[in-house]
């Protein structure tokens, strides 16, 4: 969502190069991440705005003018720690859609430009692929030739992004009923991006780096490092009860594949969570015979335990039950409704 201000860089490091060489982008350019910002801002019931920001996000220009900008968007920072925690599991579903990436090619007239004005503003158009969407964008942007070695791109006006574009509506509705409020579903982002030209060392190093290493670094999350407190494991799983990303083959206690990802989250914060027993319970619709949803309850509940099990052998920290339709969520007499109803939840019990 913040990714509109990359179109600009990528321009300021070629036209700065331009006087320099040929090709003003033979070592190429690479973000400077300390020194840069993304931020975002949201709209909750009618009047109380909120800034949160990426802390982990890289960038790079190639020689050929093609620029990237990688979002982690596990590294969303709301200065809360379990607002952080809904937006990666219940907006972004990080667990599926780890980054957002912005990409662009840079036009050599406006290089000319930038050379010769050291500041320009203009519009660039760019690709943003968030969530599992593509959109074409644009972004209103000022490029400043700080230095031979530096240039600045800011947005001068943010960037609207609307979640219906990216197919986030879903998750608005889950932020929403999470935290009883009412949110705008759109966001404005605002971004400053400092590139430093490389130089043939830094080239060389990056050559012989490792591609884990530099996944590492591109997918640093926010996150507390070792085991939660009880009151963040709570809130984890209450989180996690939300997500409606446990998905099971139709009339069956079999698990998608689909399911896979979420699950592994699970398992990483019952390993983190070691002084807390948790109680798996299993929910059906309305629809066909109650003993028969009683009974698939329990199956579904019992194999959600069976894959934490199989991953981190917490027997004695796991149970499981089903309640069949007996706790519904939401109308059994709607699609959607039905939808909801059908879900894995994780009780805390100590």
């Amino acid at each position: 969502m913040k990714l509109f201000a990359m179109p600009a860089v990528l321009l300021s490091f070629i036209s700065f190069a331009a006087s320099a060489q040929e090709n003003p982008l033979t070592t190429g350019w690479t973000l400077q991440e300390e020194n840069s910002k993304i931020e975002f801002q949201s709209l909750k019931n009618g009047s109380k705005l909120e800034t949160s920001t990426f802390a982990g996000f890289t960038g790079t220009i190639d020689p050929d003018g093609t620029a990237r900008l990688e979002i982690a968007l596990d590294s969303v920072d709301t200065k809360v720690d379990l607002r952080n925690v809904r937006m990666r599991f219940l907006f972004f579903e990080t667990f599926n859609f780890p980054s957002a990436t912005v990409s662009l090619r840079i036009p050599k007239d406006l290089l000319v430009e930038l050379e010769a004005e050291r500041v320009i503003e203009t519009r660039l158009p760019f690709e943003l692929d968030l969530h599992g969407v593509t959109q074409d964008m644009t972004a209103d942007v000022s490029v400043s030739l700080n230095s031979f070695d530096e240039v600045i791109v800011e947005t001068t006006d943010p960037v609207v992004i609307d979640a219906a574009q990216f197919d986030l509506t879903g998750g608005i509705a889950k932020l929403e009923d999470a935290a009883k409020v009412k949110i705008m579903p759109r966001t404005a982002v605002a971004t400053r991006l400092v590139f430093k030209r490389d130089s043939e060392a830094d080239i060389l190093v990056a050559s012989t780096a490792s591609d884990v290493t530099e996944t590492e670094t591109r997918n640093a999350a926010l996150e507390t490092a070792g085991n939660f407190s009880p009151e963040a494991c709570i809130g984890r799983f209450e989180i996690l009860s939300r997500s409606g990303n446990i998905n099971f083959q139709s009339n069956s206690d079999e698990l998608q594949p689909s399911s896979e990802p979420i699950l592994a989250e699970v398992v990483d914060i019952v390993s983190r969570c070691p002084d807390l027993s948790i109680l798996i319970a299993g929910h059906t619709d309305s629809v066909g015979d109650p003993n028969y949803n009683q009974y698939l309850s329990e199956q579904r509940a019992a194999s959600v335990a069976a894959y934490l099990n199989a991953r981190g052998d917490f027997s004695d920290r796991i149970a499981s039950t089903g309640f069949g339709e007996a706790s519904p969520i939401a109308s059994n007499f709607d699609a959607a409704g039905r939808r909801l109803n059908r879900r894995i939840e994780f009780r805390v019990q100590r």
